[in-house]
């Protein structure tokens, strides 16, 4: 059945046992992020069997899929106060930067008769989530007065929205902010989380700073890339989710339209450049299904026109493929390009 993405779930382990290997010689454990495959059960069982002790997701409705694989369940997106009570019972750690999310996930927890372990996030310069350095004191002191949480640990995210690339000098920081936090208040914190696979880039050279214990991977083990850089990690698979789209109309046609152009069925004002009469293979998929400018076509000499709502086009002029109506294309992935995949309903997941 197609459109289609194909998981080859022993490339995933490999790709998890390379990276957890690697991060433990630096005394690291990480965290398998689930979210990008919307937490298939099947895909985060390949993950733990690739060494991943805690699973991680920034929905709740993921974290519930996960519930019975032996990992403990990591919320990454801030807690919304209105699902304070099904986070602690689905996630075993939270990562929060807002006092009164706080106090709520400590009243759910009163309820539930358990303790609910959370992690602080630092903003060092990316700007997304995080308190600032120099609030440390009042939250920390606030947070050890709550009863039923835990102040687990302490964690920096950074690439994701600012594109602040991780450093020895920024997770120097976060390690010299977890010291501070032990000494002055005699506490141990169990995990210091320093950022998500642009972290790793660290770990190879060795300057990931001691304290440093934990990192949050994602991409890394599904696409067997590091994400400060984009750089490949040797002997790992970037060929572990294949999509593959059925071609329902070849033709020749020009490569400019027609007549006045307005706007495309999303808004946009499209241009075009004249090449001439082209092959143009139109493919059933289109935004509804995937993000087809990160695509990564496995014929390199294609390229991508434009999608519709169920439609992509693609250039196949140049290729040396013979193709004809009904034959598949397949495509390797980027990060957006697998999310929007397995989010949506209308592409079959097939495991091998």
């Amino acid at each position: 059945m197609y459109p289609r993405l194909v998981v080859d779930l022993k490339k995933v382990e490999h790709n998890t046992r390379i990276i957890s290997d690697s991060c433990k010689t630096q005394g690291v454990d990480i965290m398998g992020v689930t979210k990008v495959f919307c937490g298939f059960e099947k895909i985060a069982e390949a993950e733990v069997k690739g060494g991943i002790k805690f699973l991680a997701d920034s929905r709740i409705e993921n974290l519930m899929k996960l519930n019975d694989l032996s990992a403990e369940k990591v919320l990454l997106r801030l807690p919304m106060i209105s699902q304070a009570s099904e986070v602690v019972k689905y996630a075993d750690i939270s990562l929060n930067s807002e006092l009164k999310t706080i106090q709520a996930l400590n009243d759910a927890a009163k309820k539930q008769g358990t303790i609910h372990k959370i992690m602080l996030m630092v903003d060092l310069g990316d700007l997304r989530e995080g308190i600032l350095p120099n609030q440390v004191d009042v939250v920390v002191t606030e947070i050890l007065k709550l009863d039923h949480i835990k102040l687990y640990g302490l964690g920096v995210n950074l690439t994701c929205y600012g594109g602040v690339i991780p450093s020895e000098k920024n997770l120097g920081q976060l390690a010299e902010i977890a010291d501070h936090i032990e000494k002055t208040y005699d506490i141990q914190l169990e995990m210091v989380s320093g950022g998500n696979s642009s972290s790793y880039y660290l770990v190879p050279q060795e300057k990931l700073p001691k304290k440093i214990n934990n990192l949050r991977m994602g991409e890394i083990l599904v696409l067997g890339r590091e994400t400060a850089y984009g750089d490949a990690v040797e002997d790992m698979h970037d060929d572990a989710f294949i999509f593959e789209a059925e071609i329902v109309e070849l033709k020749e046609k020009a490569s400019v339209p027609t007549g006045d152009i307005g706007m495309d069925a999303f808004g946009n004002k499209p241009t075009f450049v004249d090449k001439g009469i082209r092959r143009r293979a139109i493919l059933a998929a289109g935004v509804q299904d995937v993000k087809a400018a990160q695509l990564i076509p496995m014929d390199d000499k294609i390229d991508f026109l434009g999608s519709s709502s169920d439609h992509m086009i693609w250039d196949v002029t140049d290729s040396e493929e013979n193709y004809e109506v009904g034959d598949i294309v397949k495509f390797k992935l980027e990060y957006g390009s697998m999310l929007s995949l397995f989010t949506s309903e209308y592409i079959q997941k097939d495991f091998i």
